[in-house]
């Protein structure tokens, strides 16, 4: 399968951070589902950034891929944590999903007729059809969270990043949105990034801990000694969660 993004020993940081992502090497291919998961503070965000060319690394190479060739860039689409939307601002859904096109034109850049057209099948597929005209301060999380998958998908990107998507929705309709995921993966690379370990091992296809440096598992059938290697000092357990086993993170400090 061909890579759309080759990460070789990166390294990225900010004046008071030096390292907080130190020989990260990761390949993103077409059609992956990969799960990116560990502790807080250890550069899961930045490594999101850095791919997203939001924050330069102080050396290491990523490369881009378009059917085999190293490009500039591929188009990506992006869904933020529920914390960084402004929910008073005033923006119809409509006017959301519309603002994921790409502008066009040497001069004046505006939306024409026929891209506007390209909301409403967006909408039917995201199941929000019926909410077009109203306004995104009107919306449950579950219903945003469906809008801002619209609008990253609605410029046909090579790769999806979704940013802990689960504090947007109630438990209720999070199986949902995980099949709405299964059906666009058909077409786009997804990176999905989570707290929640127990619900990434179920969906994805590919895992990678992201703990300062970066340790990748091909599949998602990972043992509870990767997990431990993986996270290095921050305590993992395997509690019992319904039918299936559940990891998550156990109360710890970190020096870094």
């Amino acid at each position: 399968m061909n890579p759309i993004i080759e990460i070789e020993k990166l390294h990225v940081g900010y004046e008071n951070k030096p390292d907080v992502l130190k020989e990260v090497s990761l390949t993103v291919f077409e059609n992956d589902f990969l799960g990116i998961i560990g502790p807080n503070g250890g550069g899961k965000t930045t490594l999101l950034k850095a791919i997203m060319g939001l924050q330069a690394p102080s050396s290491g190479r990523i490369s881009f891929f378009e059917d085999g060739r190293r490009v500039n860039h591929i188009n990506i689409g992006y869904l933020p944590q529920i914390n960084q939307i402004d929910k008073k601002f005033p923006i119809s859904v409509h006017e959301v999903i519309l603002s994921g096109l790409t502008l066009r034109g040497k001069f004046i850049k505006r939306y024409r007729a026929e891209d506007k057209q390209r909301v409403e099948p967006i909408a039917v597929k995201m199941g929000v059809e019926d909410l077009l005209h109203r306004a995104i301060g009107e919306l449950s999380g579950g219903q945003l969270q469906r809008v801002l998958l619209g609008r990253a998908i609605i410029d046909n990107p090579r790769l999806i990043i979704l940013d802990e998507p689960s504090s947007y929705v109630d438990k209720r309709f999070e199986n949902n949105f995980y099949k709405l995921l299964d059906e666009i993966n058909r077409e786009i690379a997804i990176v999905l990034v989570s707290h929640d370990v127990g619900t990434i091992i179920s969906q994805v296809k590919n895992i990678a801990c992201v703990n300062q440096t970066l340790h990748y598992h091909s599949g998602s059938n990972i043992s509870q000694e990767w997990l431990m290697g993986a996270y290095d000092s921050c305590p993992i357990e395997i509690i019992g969660h319904g039918a299936l086993p559940h990891r998550v993170l156990l109360q710890h400090d970190h020096d870094h």
